[in-house]
């Protein structure tokens, strides 16, 4: 899927306790995770030398890890001690002060605060921290939890206080608090939000995707549970907490479809394996008399493999992608058409000329760029299209962490398949089922969140009623 026409991710996170590298060791798992968002990231540290035991040290800005950490000196970072954050905007806007992690001073000392997800209640509780004279600074939901903290942990001890404060939220976060002598994850009831657990030289790792620890060669413990809150100190081994009544658990599916990287671990599975099997169970559900199939790089790769190998038919590169485009460019006002879309890839006559053609996307969203990538292999001659997607349509908007178009912009809420078909000007065009995603998974069926495909909310949605009025949860 390309900028415009997906969906866009949504945060990474990254925290190293213990270690004498602590910020550059975030800053290279950041890096593994850039795919979780591209719009912001920041590092904390706290400084354990003599001279300034407990201080915080900051720096973030608005792009990529390497713009804003180029020629950057990790001494400004000092400690053993970092936690960081990549960030694509899901509540709160793009601006410098929402970019993560968040910073306060509360009474029992300074906290950094980095959070993946969105909480559905958020607008209430701000509403009532405001009328109760909370100021807040940045317009991001992750900021209500500071408050939250903030005002428990006056009366009683600081674990006490952070799970005051998470029984207050509702919604999807995994969220990562550093104070000076410790860091608390805590991941919500429902687990949507994926969360691991490492170790690398006797320091002790939480990441986003298993990617991260990776890259660093550090050793995959487990995944923090749903619901479950791991607090790590020096010379202490890490002491877990469940305090949430328990809840049915609901991790986001559509992290296997589209937003893990494929050589990660989430939830406890291999995401490369399961995106094979989704084009697999695409062939067999809707196979089509074809000479090639070709992916839509990158989001396709993984699924026209799985694809073409279940099919008995030729995989090949029919769309080529410019991998060294930058996040903006300068646009031809109408003299190129579809200029955003053929900067990045670029139709290949040599494989597509005269052929029978399926090509295999993760999604189609609004359709506007799909359209455009079958016109360009039209004219590259391609004889026949067949879309295939390795996931089924989407029909309705996420709550809980992603930014997605509103559900009347969503192509498939009000076209039927047929429809959609004639629109991007297809052969034949087919959706993996519901029952193949999860044969893929090798799930039950309705045992993830799967909202975006049914509109089935687990956890509920936010709501308002009126202009004035603050949301309810259904």
């Amino acid at each position: 899927m390309l900028e415009g026409d997906q969906f866009k991710e949504e945060c990474g996170l990254m925290a190293v306790w213990g270690h004498e590298e602590a910020a550059n060791l975030v800053y290279l798992g950041l890096y593994a995770q850039q795919h979780r968002g591209q719009e912001g990231v920041g590092i904390v540290s706290v400084d354990d030398t003599k001279s300034e035991a407990g201080k915080y040290h900051i720096h973030k800005g608005l792009s990529l890890v390497s713009d804003v950490f180029r020629d950057f000196d990790f001494s400004q970072l000092p400690g053993h001690h970092a936690i960081g954050h990549v960030r694509y905007t899901t509540a709160g806007g793009t601006r410098l002060a929402n970019v993560q992690p968040l910073y306060a001073e509360v009474s029992k000392g300074q906290i950094a605060l980095a959070h993946n997800g969105n909480l559905i209640n958020a607008d209430k509780l701000r509403a009532n921290l405001i009328r109760e004279g909370a100021i807040f600074g940045t317009s991001s939901d992750s900021e209500v939890v500071l408050h939250l903290i903030a005002r428990a942990a006056e009366n009683i001890p600081l674990e006490e206080a952070v799970i005051q404060a998470v029984r207050q939220i509702q919604g999807a976060y995994s969220l990562m608090l550093m104070f000076r002598d410790r860091v608390m994850v805590v991941r919500d009831p429902a687990g949507l939000r994926p969360l691991c657990m490492g170790t690398l030289d006797g320091a002790t790792i939480f990441a986003s995707e298993t990617c991260a620890l990776d890259l660093l060669g550090a050793h995959y413990v487990r995944d923090v549970a749903p619901g479950e809150m791991i607090v790590v100190q020096d010379g202490v081994e890490p002491k877990s907490f469940y305090p949430f009544d328990s809840v049915n658990e609901s991790p986001c599916i559509f992290e296997y479809v589209y937003f893990a990287r494929p050589d990660s671990k989430v939830f406890e599975r291999s995401v490369y394996p399961i995106r094979k099997r989704m084009g697999q169970e695409l062939a067999r559900e809707a196979g089509v008399e074809a000479d090639i199939v070709i992916p839509v790089p990158d989001s396709g790769t993984t699924a026209a493999i799985g694809y073409a190998q279940e099919a008995g038919i030729p995989l090949e590169l029919g769309l080529i992608r410019n991998h060294y485009v930058g996040r903006t460019f300068i646009e031809p006002k109408q003299s190129i058409r579809n200029f955003g879309v053929k900067i990045k890839l670029n139709a290949n006559p040599e494989v597509l000329e005269g052929k029978r053609v399926v090509v295999v996307d993760d999604s189609i969203v609004r359709g506007t760029t799909s359209k455009k990538l079958i016109g360009m292999l039209r004219k590259a001659g391609a004889k026949e299209v067949h879309m295939r997607v390795s996931a089924p349509p989407t029909t309705d908007p996420c709550y809980y962490g992603v930014d997605t178009p509103e559900k009347e912009k969503l192509i498939a809420s009000y076209k039927s398949v047929e429809e959609i078909a004639t629109y991007i000007n297809v052969d034949s065009l087919a959706y993996l089922s519901r029952e193949g995603l999860y044969k893929a998974v090798q799930a039950d069926v309705g045992s993830m969140c799967d909202a975006c495909f049914t509109g089935n909310y687990p956890i509920g949605t936010p709501v308002t009623i009126g202009k004035n009025s603050q949301p309810k949860l259904l």
